[in-house]
């Protein structure tokens, strides 16, 4: 029992010993190519055994016949596995570097295509991470060109609709300046009601950048969406009158919601104004409100006889206005971005769809708590 314990006393101490030196040689060599690493990894473990037989044999346990075929036996498996840790090595540099070439298409703007050679389990799912980060930015990258287009229609388009206000502002305040204005009341009726027009515009590019910038500050509060829905119809009134149209809201339950309630207002303020100037004389527009299982759905109903299939994706774009035809006689084409935005902060989404004679704006809002 003690010739066995000192067997592996001395075959310890020689194994440590070639250990300590591999940890010397990696540490040294750990910027090096991982070929390196793992023939090192491998000469150590040859190392180990042949320290280990060689302590032992110096302290007489073995014969020098033994220690001959040991040694021989030990550089045998010495060549196989130098040889083994080299091809391994240079398997897994080969499918490193087609890894790395691969990610180098971020760079470019492209997408990530993995390498069609087999790789470990390790580089496979760094593969697959690879691949889904690929996606997101190709999605990151496809919503940064949409919102870049649309900030640059918004801005042709404001600079449009600006520009034609305050040329006739101009054109108004010089005739009375230089008292060629037959009726300066109704010049200075048309002036108000064109700095009327200019500051609602202001208004929504202000709104629009708080929502943008993530500064919208909510006060919630619980509040039944009949009364909502009732305020938002009575201010929309008068410019039904004016146009001719009809409100409806016979379909309103008295369903409580958590919401701002001024914000909530201009979104249906917002829907409203929109259906009424994109219904002709004499339609309808149909406000209603309802349970269910997402939540507490609103939807405003217009007769504007529909919006082509190509643009529902973008009804709420920021800017977007559809055809001419559509277009409202005032505003940026901000209105339904503010409402998508509004509605998002209070935890809902909006969506649109079209209906026989026109389209179905919707709501969809968080139930209040019981």
């Amino acid at each position: 029992m003690q010739d066995i314990l000192l067997i592996a006393l001395f075959a310890f101490l020689g194994a440590a010993a070639a250990g300590l030196l591999g940890a010397l040689a990696l540490r040294l060599l750990r910027h090096r190519s991982l070929v390196v690493s793992l023939t090192v990894v491998a000469a150590v473990a040859i190392l180990a055994m042949l320290a280990g037989t060689l302590s032992v044999a110096w302290e007489m346990f073995l014969s020098p016949h033994d220690l001959t075929v040991v040694t021989i036996v030990v550089a045998m498996a010495a060549v196989v596995s130098l040889a083994t840790a080299l091809v391994l090595g240079r398997w897994v540099v080969a499918r490193s570097k087609a890894l790395t070439l691969a990610a180098r298409t971020f760079g470019d703007g492209g997408s990530f295509a993995a390498p069609p050679e087999p790789v470990s389990a390790e580089l496979a799912e760094l593969t697959r991470e690879l691949e889904a980060t690929s996606a997101k930015l190709a999605e990151s990258r496809e919503r940064e060109r949409a919102l870049e287009s649309s900030r640059r229609e918004l801005v042709a388009w404001i600079s449009h609709d600006l520009r034609t206000p305050l040329a006739g502002l101009r054109a108004m305040s010089e005739a009375l300046e230089d008292g060629m204005a037959a009726e300066p009341d109704r010049y200075l009726r048309q002036i108000r009601t064109e700095v009327e027009c200019l500051n609602s515009m202001v208004g929504d590019l202000f709104e629009l950048s708080r929502i943008h910038a993530g500064a919208l500050a909510l006060s919630p509060s619980r509040i039944s969406v009949y009364d909502l829905v009732g305020d938002a119809l009575a201010g929309a009134d008068p410019l039904a009158r004016e146009h001719g149209v009809r409100l409806v809201g016979d379909g309103v339950e008295a369903v409580p919601v958590e919401v701002d309630s001024k914000e909530m207002s201009r979104v249906l303020g917002n829907l409203l104004i929109n259906a009424i100037r994109r219904t002709p004389a004499d339609g309808t527009v149909a406000v209603a409100a309802q349970r269910s299982p997402d939540g507490v759905v609103l939807s405003v109903t217009d007769g504007c006889g529909g919006i082509p299939e190509e643009d529902l994706s973008r009804v709420f774009d920021t800017g977007w206005r559809g055809s001419h035809a559509r277009t409202p006689p005032a505003g940026a084409g901000l209105g339904l971005a503010i409402v998508r935005g509004i509605v998002e902060a209070h935890q809902g989404w909006a969506a649109v769809r079209n209906v026989d004679g026109g389209c179905c704006f919707e709501v969809t809002l968080p139930a209040a708590g019981s």
